[in-house]
Parts: C-alpha cells; sequence; structure tokens
C-alpha cells in the first residue's frame, strides 16, 4: 500500500510541475509526443522482422516521454525493471525545464522509486573577443559547462540485502552480517559556471539534501542478522536513525584539451547535521580527480551530462535522439585518485550506513576493488587509486582491463598509501547506443581470492547520476 501511495505521489508531483501559465498548449505538446511515440512503435515493432531488433528495443528502452526502465538497483539486491517518465517545457526564452519519474523493482523485492527535475539557465552568452585562431565556443565549452543548471530531486529506495563486516581495514570474512535499509533523499542542487575560467572549466556546486533512514532485518537470508553480531558501539547508528539536513559545497575543473587529455577534478566538503541527537554530526572532505586519455579522435565522452535526468540519454538540448551504436574504433585509459575523509567531533560518531565502502561494487554501484565482496571494507575514511584501459571490439561490445589500489581507515591518520588492497579486473563491457553500460567482469588478487560481477548501470548512457545514498 505504502508503495503504491508514494508511486502516486510522484506522479502527482511530475504533472504539476508542468502545469504553469499555458495547461492546454503543455497537455498538447505531451500528447504529441505520446503519438509520435505511437509512430515510431508501429513502424519498428509492429511488424518486427530480424534487421528491426536493434531500432525496436533502442525505442522500447529509451524513447521519450515513456520506456522501460532497467538497471542494478545495489549490489546484491538484483536487476531492476519498472518505467520511466520524461517530459520537457520550454517557458521562455531564458529557461529549459525537464522532469523524468521512474520506479523499477526487482526479484528479491527491493525497489527504488523517483522523481527528478532540472531548470537549465539558457540565457544568451555574452559577447566574447578572441585574438588568434578563431576558436569553436561548442567545441571549447559544451552548453551544459557554460549555464547554470539546477535539480530538485526526492528518491526513495528499500534495499533488501546489504553486507556489513565490520568498520575499518582489519575486518574478516567470518565477520559478515546482512540487513536490510530503507533511504529518502529530498533535496536540490546547483552548478554554476565561472565565465572568467573558460580554460579550465570552473564551476562551483551547492547542494542542500534531507536525509532518512531506517535500518531493519535482512529477510530471508540464511546468514546472521547485523543486530545479531554487533551493537551500537561496533555500528555506529544500528540502534537508531535520526534524519539528517546535509549540506554541500564544491568545486569542479575540467580542462580542455582537445581530444587528447579529458580531465574532470571534483572537490567538496559536506556537512551532515543530525536532528535530535548531535552525536552523529559529522563532517567530509571529498576530493575526485579524474584523467582520462582517448586513444582516437573518434572515442566519445561518455561522461554523464548534467542536462539530462538519469532516464535520458539526449545527446545535447536541442536534440533529444540518443547516441547511435557506432562501429568507429574507440579506446582510453583512465586513471583516478579518489580520498575521502571525514571530520567526528569529539564524541562523535559517523553512522556505518553512511561510511563509503570498497570491494565489489559499493551501494551506488561504483566499482572498486572487484576482486573483494561486495560491500567488503567500510570506514570514514577512504583512499582509492584506479587505473583502466577500454577499448572497441565489434559495435557495442568492447574490452576492458583495470586496476584497483585502495584502503579504508578508522581516522584520517590511517590514509596514506601503505599496505593498499589491490584487485585486477578483466572483461566486456556492452555500451548499446543510448542503452545503460554493462559491465561483465572476472576479478583476481588481493587476500581472499576472486569475484564475478555483472552491473548494469542504473542510468541510461550520457544520463545524469542519481543522488549519492552516503
Amino acid at each position: 500500500m505504502r508503495k503504491a501511495v508514494f508511486r502516486d505521489l510522484l506522479i502527482l508531483i511530475a504533472i504539476l510541475t508542468f502545469a504553469p501559465s499555458s495547461r492546454a498548449q503543455n497537455e498538447s505538446k505531451l500528447g504529441a509526443g505520446f503519438r509520435g511515440e505511437a509512430d515510431r512503435f508501429q513502424k519498428s515493432c509492429e511488424n518486427l522482422a530480424l534487421s528491426d531488433i536493434p531500432d525496436c528495443g533502442d525505442l522500447l528502452f529509451t524513447d521519450h516521454p515513456l520506456h522501460i526502465a532497467v538497471g542494478s538497483i545495489a549490489p546484491e539486491n538484483g536487476f531492476g525493471a519498472g518505467a520511466a517518465f520524461i517530459a520537457h517545457a520550454t517557458p521562455n526564452n531564458s529557461w529549459r525545464l525537464s522532469t523524468d519519474v521512474d520506479a523499477v523493482g526487482s526479484a528479491n523485492g527491493s525497489w527504488r522509486a523517483g522523481v527528478y527535475m532540472k531548470a537549465i539557465y539558457t540565457g544568451e552568452p555574452p559577447i566574447s573577443v578572441h585574438h588568434g585562431r578563431p576558436i569553436n565556443p561548442q567545441s571549447l565549452n559544451p552548453f551544459y559547462l557554460t549555464r547554470p543548471y539546477f535539480n530538485l530531486y526526492t528518491e526513495g529506495i528499500s534495499l533488501n540485502e546489504l553486507d556489513f563486516f565490520g568498520l575499518g581495514p582489519s575486518t574478516t570474512q567470518a565477520a559478515r552480517s546482512f540487513f536490510g535499509m530503507r533511504e529518502t533523499v529530498a533535496g536540490i542542487n546547483a552548478t554554476v559556471p565561472i565565465p572568467a575560467s573558460r580554460w579550465l572549466r570552473l564551476s562551483l556546486y551547492g547542494e542542500m539534501n534531507g536525509r532518512f533512514v531506517a535500518l531493519r532485518p535482512s529477510g530471508g537470508h540464511p546468514g546472521s542478522s547485523i543486530q545479531q553480531i554487533y551493537t551500537e558501539a561496533t555500528a555506529p547508528g544500528l540502534t537508531s536513525q535520526p534524519g539528517f539536513a546535509q549540506f554541500g559545497e564544491g568545486i569542479r575543473l575540467q580542462p580542455a584539451y582537445g581530444n587528447h587529455v579529458q580531465l574532470n577534478y571534483f572537490i567538496s566538503f559536506q556537512q551532515y547535521v543530525a536532528g535530535g541527537d548531535s552525536r552523529f554530526s559529522f563532517r567530509r572532505l571529498t576530493a575526485d580527480l579524474s584523467h582520462k586519455f582517448p586513444i582516437y579522435g573518434t572515442t566519445r565522452s561518455l561522461a554523464t551530462r548534467p542536462q539530462n535526468g538519469p532516464d535520458d540519454c539526449s545527446i545535447d538540448p536541442n536534440n533529444q535522439a540518443c547516441p547511435q551504436i557506432t562501429r568507429n574504433r574507440e579506446g582510453s585509459f583512465t586513471a583516478r585518485l579518489l580520498i575521502s575523509e571525514s571530520i567526528a567531533p569529539a564524541g562523535h560518531a559517523v553512522p556505518f550506513y553512511f561510511d563509503p565502502t570498497l570491494g565489489g561494487a559499493d551501494i551506488n554501484n561504483n566499482i572498486s576493488l572487484p576482486s573483494y565482496q561486495d560491500y567488503r571494507f567500510r570506514g570514514p575514511d577512504l583512499l582509492l587509486l584506479q587505473g583502466s584501459f577500454e577499448h572497441s571490439i565489434y559495435g557495442p561490445l568492447g574490452f576492458t582491463f583495470g586496476v584497483d589500489g585502495g584502503k579504508v581507515a578508522l581516522n584520517r591518520g590511517g590514509i596514506n598509501f601503505d599496505n593498499l588492497e589491490h584487485s585486477y579486473s578483466v572483461g566486456v563491457t556492452l555500451r548499446a547506443g543510448g542503452l545503460p553500460q554493462v559491465f561483465f567482469l572476472f576479478a583476481w588478487g588481493g587476500s581472499e581470492g576472486s569475484h564475478t560481477i555483472a552491473l548494469m548501470n542504473p542510468s541510461l548512457l550520457g544520463g545524469a547520476a542519481r543522488p549519492s545514498l552516503f
């Protein structure tokens, strides 16, 4: 019953979002969108021939305004399937609005549902004078790197199986326990580019979120429930989960080096303020430094497009078409350094469910130390080094090889490059047009054997990331 009410509420919010000054016009535009999708479905899928399968599949999983939503919900909670609704509106020449509503469920009873609304300021760019060779501003700074944009969102997720091995770098597999969790994240964030930083592509970031978590025993799992092994002292936040007001500020640099080097540096500072029980309040400093080195000029940038919602793979704000399957040679090397440190005053503790994890994939579906089990290492402080190589094989099929090194710590003094856990991985990737990227990896190394990972990105290729769950 709760799920049905929540779903109906999300749909109502989406409808109200697009009920501004000209209701009839919006309804007409939405109706035209459905009619166009029906025509495309009739053309591609009604009399399905073998040659029509790619186009029909692309339509079913990426088209507007309604399509099938698929993707991994979270590690160990299954593959989710459901529906997504996308609507766009342009109320005037200065703003472009979009709403993305989706809901998916998996075979083990886990589910996720959310509403993601976006507003992009599209006012005329300032006139500037350049000396020397003419510059193509669109190639130097893509649309979303030159315009402020705002996100308003609410997302609820219920996960029936999560692992907890204890805190810190010295936990054992024998200490494995299980729990279930429901979390609701509601908030707003904004990204404002700095015009004077044309080459650096500098932008400022701010966010305000409400985070509400409820823990429960893991239903139906034969292993030990977390309450049977751990206490409040060994798993802070186990017995009570207050609501949190979470604020954050950040700065992002994406320097332009043509097609040779793509950098993405993001440094953020977050404040988690616990309601009612201030001993869980803490702060977090994160530096995420990513480097990509394309091998060919035909290698596409597959980074998220902030102008999109998670279920929208549009190439451009003026073009709702998704990326096509390409047979161009593509390949790249990537290198990444991630450091996250939590700062808690004396007598305070970071709730364990807000600690980042290493091993397999984390609760946000990010892969790290893949030779270890999902959620294997958990702690308030984290260091991760990643290097990878990916190359196309044929069409949507690709090959990938990765090397990871990392560690978690119970305090900031433990974050260093000594005694890092490590993993190696090899596998195939699937990038079919705008469909979510799929990974099939075999990983080895470290001290706990090997691990196989099959994961489908929870967003369409090029779609924006969903709110982090920690």
